[in-house]
Formats: C-alpha cells, structure tokens, sequence
C-alpha cells in the first residue's frame, strides 16, 4: 500500500480485525459499525437460534441487516448463513467508512477482506501452519474487491473438506466467505487434482464469484479473474 494510510487492529470477543484507512475518522467509524452490527447479530440470533446452527440456507429476514445480507449470501451458496458473518460484518464496515469521505477502504475481518481503496493494496493469504502461509498474496489494483479464505487445515472456520486453501474472489465480502466454505466443503479425497476441480467447478457455479484459487496436498488450481500474485516477505 502506498500513501499515508493509517493501520490498526481491533478485537471484538473472537473477532479479529485489521483496518487500513486514509482517514483516522474513517478507523473509528469502522470500529464503531464493526461493535454495532455484532451487537445486531447477536440479538436476532437469541431470537432466532435455528439461524445460529444450521448448515443449510434459510430465509431472509428484512432486518437487521447483517442477518440479511447474511442469509442472502447462503441461498446463492448452499451453505448456513453463519458461513458469511465475518464477510458481512467487514461490508458493512467498509460501506460505513466510505460515508466519511476516504479514499482507502479495507477492512480484515478473520482473514476475510472487503477492499475499496483509491491505490494498490497488498495483501497476504493466511494457511495456517502450511509452507506456504503468508509466503504469497494478492496485488489488489481494481475495486471494490472482496477475497475469503476457507480451510480444512486450519482456523476455527467449520468445513467439511480438507483443503488448504480454498481463496473466492467476489466484489463483496460476504458472497466471498460464503462461496469459500461451499468451494472447500467439497475439496476432499485422494486424488488431489481431482479435489481441486470439484472445488473449482462449484465456485464457478456461483453467480458473484469472480475468481477462485485452491490449494490441495500441495497443488494449486486455479480458475476466473484472480489478482496478481505476489511474493510475501515472511
């Protein structure tokens, strides 16, 4: 990234998120959307404890809003509506910066990143304990821009299958998240490439998903518009 940006992480109960602005207003802004749409969140969840568990897709509710966009990514993927919390929240936060007039937008929200920014913006793809973590990234350089990351291997992310890596590109976040846990959901078996197509062919199935990138027992597929890749120092 380049400019004078300013940078600052931010924890919230299990969330762990990092922030990337032009404007100082812009990091307190996100930070305040990021408590407020959790505190929305955790109140309709009370309410409706089924949105909370369930693996399936279930019905839009109006509001509140995180909940919404929320269920809305998981019809369009196959997958429970909880698969696209962390993605929602950074939406929603970056939709907030931009009404203090910034110019870079991004927010990391669990290795979920939203992005709308005025210059290029590096980011890294976090694997766990995998060779390759945070070895390589991303050149972000078109926006808005939204990259999620679903691992067999690692994070507290459920999944049902064993990839690595399974890294959806999408112009919003919570598609993305919820397209990365149905992508790696299916990347599993002997025959990694054979994984690897799978996982690739259910991402291009998404209406949304711009590009995918698999990494299975070590080899990596790929499929769509993926940003340049680069080599991060570790």
């Amino acid at each position: 990234m380049r400019g004078n940006l300013y940078k600052e992480s931010f924890n919230l109960k299990e969330s762990q998120c990092t922030i990337v602005s032009d404007r100082h207003e812009a990091i307190a802004t996100a930070k305040e959307s990021i408590k407020r749409n959790y505190q929305e969140l955790e109140l309709y969840v009370r309410a409706n404890p089924k949105f909370l568990y369930t693996l399936t897709p279930i019905p839009a509710p109006d509001k509140p809003l995180v909940a919404k966009m929320m269920a809305e990514a998981s019809q369009k993927t196959d997958v429970g509506p909880m698969a696209a919390v962390a993605g929602a929240i950074a939406d929603l936060a970056v939709q907030d910066m931009l009404k203090t007039g910034c110019g870079v937008a991004v927010v990391e929200n669990g290795g979920e990143i939203m992005a709308i920014s005025n210059q290029t913006v590096d980011v890294a793809v976090a694997a766990g304990e995998e060779p390759l973590s945070k070895r390589f990234g991303f050149r972000l350089t078109e926006f808005p821009i939204a990259i999620a990351t679903s691992s067999g291997m690692f994070s507290h992310a459920f999944s049902f299958g064993d990839a690595e890596v399974a890294t959806v590109f999408c112009k919003n976040a919570s598609l993305a998240d919820a397209a990365a846990t149905a992508v790696g959901n299916l990347v599993k078996g002997d025959d990694a490439q054979a994984g690897i197509e799978v996982g690739i062919g259910k991402a291009l199935s998404i209406e949304g998903v711009e590009g995918v990138l698999v990494i299975y027992k070590g080899q990596v597929g790929t499929a769509g518009k993926i940003p340049q890749m680069i080599k991060v120092e570790p």
